[in-house]
């Protein structure tokens, strides 16, 4: 029973995936109005006969992301009866279920009545939150918190706030970026990393505030995590699931900063275009992962920790000597 929903977690993790990329190609490629104002219908027909190019991604996406509603529901009643026991698995399985859905919706309505770029922004950052509560579901049902011995995971006040701060923070960031693909202002500046041609000027209208401004975001991010890693490198090497979490960021943000570069020196790659919302969604469910991780945090110092484990080595020696 465990071994089929550890693979059925997997398949349905990767399903959300495909939501999320396949949403950005959607963006990407203009291919949002591929089936006309028509949903759940393609141009008001099962089958379309008029096929191009954006009506095949459009309606590919639309069947993954039914597809992935059917997964996740699977998967939440699944873990709800196996894990149930395990404190985060209703909460995460109510959310991969009703962001899904919300999701969903805001799909659907943005085909059938025109809708804000500024609301729309908001539709890739909702299937993220489904994607890590699916992420972390499966993350519990690999029982990662035990191989690493999170229950006895001490975080002190300072990375507490990080944690949490850098986290809200990165959905700011996706946000900005969503924003500067739905206002196809990906190519306003057509150098990097400043606008135009290493110029310090202030961008000369919106859609460069945009790029500009989601360029900020992710430089800033891309430090706070370099600094929190550092922390990280010297204070949590007692704490394995801080102390390699943290490097891990550390590259993917890396990754992720670097993807967006390539994307405006390549004038809009799609496939580092893509890598560049992959990279993200693997940032924002590891973030989420240490802010799950709060929850078993114990009230102590990290130095109370290293002593108490310390200690917990010396009589386990004793009691094997003795």
């Amino acid at each position: 029973m465990h071994r089929k929903l550890k693979w059925f977690s997997v398949i349905t993790t990767l399903v959300m995936l495909g939501v999320l990329l396949g949403g950005a190609l959607v963006t990407k490629t203009d291919s949002g109005m591929g089936c006309g104002r028509s949903w759940p219908l393609c141009n008001g027909e099962w089958l379309p006969k008029e096929i191009s190019s954006e009506l095949i991604i459009e309606l590919a996406h639309r069947l993954v992301s039914g597809s992935a509603a059917i997964f996740v529901l699977i998967l939440a009643i699944w873990s709800w009866k196996v894990i149930g026991h395990k404190k985060e698995t209703k909460t995460l399985a109510i959310l991969s279920i009703s962001f899904l859905l919300l999701q969903a919706l805001i799909g659907a309505a943005a085909v059938l009545w025109p809708q804000s770029k500024f609301v729309l922004a908001l539709h890739f950052g909702i299937s993220l939150i489904s994607f890590a509560a699916v992420f972390l579901l499966t993350l519990l049902i690999f029982e990662v918190d035990q191989k690493f011995d999170t229950n006895k995971l001490v975080i002190d006040k300072r990375m507490k706030k990080h944690i949490i701060g850098v986290t809200i923070y990165s959905y700011a960031v996706v946000y900005t970026g969503a924003l500067v693909r739905h206002t196809e202002a990906s190519l306003v500046c057509r150098d990097w990393p400043m606008c135009i041609n290493g110029s310090f000027t202030l961008p000369n209208n919106m859609y460069q505030w945009i790029q500009m401004g989601h360029r900020l975001a992710a430089g800033l991010i891309f430090l706070w995590i370099a600094y929190i890693m550092l922390i990280s490198l010297k204070h949590y090497k007692h704490q394995k699931v801080m102390y390699w979490g943290w490097i891990i960021a550390f590259v993917i943000v890396t990754l992720q900063v670097a993807a967006g570069a390539i994307v405006v020196i390549t004038s809009l790659n799609i496939y580092f275009a893509l890598a560049h919302a992959l990279f993200i969604s693997f940032l924002f469910g590891l973030l989420s992962y240490f802010l799950m991780l709060l929850t078993r945090n114990k009230d102590k110092t990290v130095e109370e920790a290293i002593e108490n484990t310390s200690g917990s080595k010396v009589k386990s020696s004793e009691a094997i000597i003795h």
